[in-house]
């Protein structure tokens, strides 16, 4: 066979097995295609029963649903409904009380009427009856004016006059009473806080004067302090300001100086110059600046311990200076430092006692005499509780402390509680046994002025003050002055000692009357 042949017998074969492959593939497609048709078929059949389950669900729900809402909106109508039932009924409770309101105010006003018309008739009778009285009593009047032989205001002039003697007795025995009965009252709480708050403070009596006693080993040492021609002790005057006596009292030499801080300024120069041995002029005025730093620089330091023992804090370096400076200051012969540690003492306790503040109290207490360590000659000229109520406002102080320090003797108006605490405590504190000494003729002077009082009155017959001024009993003369006259006399005569003198603490006085009967046995 030739090569054409052979191309054209393949190219038949290859054709023919083409054809017997396309027709096998054909009805394998047709058999899948059937197979996909019966399935969509069978998934459509499952989706429709799984579509009518849904849907049945879904309406069982909506009913479900349906059912809750309806039962809610039921329960909510049922609510409204008994709401508008409960606010009917109030109001026909409202109403029903209305309507009773208003029949009472009915019938009161129906009583109301009848009161008034019974009134105006009683009115009307009254008024007849006034006429009537009114008549009478002139006609009484004229009677009387008839048989006494005196007129209606003449009568009534002699009883006002009888009458005024009378009301004035009764009117000084009830002033009396009153009075013992205030202080029975109050008297017993005063003397209660008074008592305690003197019990819980201790101090010394002892007193310091104007005069220090320097004490020598040997009388030698007199002449080197005096010196050639008296230089040093000349000298030593000049710088200090203390008259140096040197008498014959044996190994010791008087200092003598009303200011305590150049008093001991002198003590401790001659101690340092007799202890050195080099007594001259120019030793002498280098030793005395040298102590008087010292003395400086101690008075600060005796400030600053007084306030620290007191519990007091914050206060002005220049105040804690002029508390230190009151060590070397007396009054009365009291220590002033020692008397306002005292009074600031005194100040706490009380202020305690009676619910106050108790470090505002001893602040006032310490600081109440500062005025009367003046740095100025000009200070001297002002009232040592007005200087120190300025000095306290210059450096800072609480008004109710300034006030306390003005007031302490009356010399400005009283605004706080303090104050008067702090006036009280001081003379507590100034009058207590042994705490100042009185001169002489001061003292005297008073009890003098005392029976003066006493002698300015009518009817007294003799007067003596007795308990070192502290009582005045009066000797009336019975014919001229009555018992109730006796009572009132004392009141008076009280009134005149508390208005007309200045003395501490209080003054008792007794009035006595007496009736003697005479008669001789022969």
């Amino acid at each position: 066979m030739d090569i054409a042949t052979l191309i054209i017998a393949a190219i038949v074969g290859i054709a023919i097995g083409f054809g017997i492959a396309k027709f096998m593939e054909k009805g394998k497609a047709s058999k899948t295609l059937a197979n996909a048709k019966h399935q969509a078929d069978a998934i459509l059949k499952s989706a429709k029963v799984e579509g009518e389950n849904i849907k049945k669900d879904k309406i069982f729900q909506a009913k479900e649903k349906f059912l809750e809402l309806k039962a809610e909106h039921e329960k909510v109508i049922v609510g409204k409904d008994k709401k508008i039932n409960d606010a009917e009924k109030r109001t026909r409770d409202k109403e029903s009380q209305v309507s009773s309101e208003l029949a009472k105010n009915k019938k009161l006003n129906d009583q109301l009427d009848s009161k008034l018309k019974e009134l105006s008739h009683k009115e009307s009778i009254f008024e007849k009856k006034q006429t009537e009285l009114d008549r009478l009593h002139r006609n009484q009047v004229q009677q009387l004016e008839v048989i006494s032989g005196l007129s209606a205001d003449e009568a009534k002039g002699q009883l006002l006059e009888s009458l005024k003697e009378t009301a004035k007795t009764d009117a000084m025995a009830f002033i009396q009473t009153t009075l013992e009965e205030a202080k029975l009252t109050a008297q017993q709480e005063a003397k209660k806080i008074v008592i305690n708050t003197i019990q819980r403070i201790g101090t010394e009596e002892a007193v310091e004067n104007c005069v220090s006693v320097f004490n020598l080993e040997s009388d030698d040492v007199k002449g080197r302090i005096i010196g050639r021609e008296g230089r040093n002790i000349r000298a030593l005057e000049s710088a200090t300001g203390v008259e140096i006596i040197v008498d014959d009292t044996p190994e010791a030499i008087i200092l003598s100086c009303f200011d305590s801080v150049r008093r001991e300024v002198a003590r401790l120069s001659l101690h340092k110059l007799v202890t050195d041995g080099r007594i001259h002029p120019a030793r002498i005025e280098e030793i005395v600046k040298k102590t008087e730093k010292q003395i400086e620089q101690e008075i600060v330091e005796v400030g600053k311990r007084a306030v620290i023992d007191l519990g007091i804090h914050g206060l002005h370096p220049e105040l804690v200076r002029a508390v230190g400076r009151m060590k070397y200051r007396s009054s009365y012969g009291q220590n002033l430092l020692q008397h306002s540690r005292e009074v600031a003492k005194l100040c706490g306790v009380m202020a305690a006692e009676l619910g106050l503040n108790p470090k505002l109290a001893k602040r006032a207490g310490l600081l109440h005499d500062i005025g009367k360590v003046p740095n100025t000659e000009a200070e001297l000229e002002t009232p040592h509780a007005i200087l120190g109520m300025q000095w306290a406002e210059k450096y800072g102080e609480k008004p109710d402390v300034c006030n306390a320090i003005g007031a302490h003797h009356d010399e400005i108006e009283m605004k706080t509680l303090i104050s008067p605490i702090v006036q009280v405590c001081d003379a507590i504190s100034g009058a207590r046994p042994g705490a100042r000494r009185q001169v002489l003729d001061s003292y005297i002077q008073r009890l003098k002025d005392l029976e003066d009082i006493a002698f300015g009155f009518g009817g007294v017959q003799k007067a003596y003050a007795i308990q070192a001024g502290r009582e005045l009993r009066v000797i009336v003369e019975s014919e001229k002055v009555s018992d109730d006259k006796a009572a009132q006399l004392s009141f008076e005569i009280s009134q005149k000692i508390q208005t007309d003198m200045t003395y501490p603490g209080q003054v008792k006085v007794t009035v006595i009357r007496e009736t003697r009967s005479v008669n001789v046995a022969k």
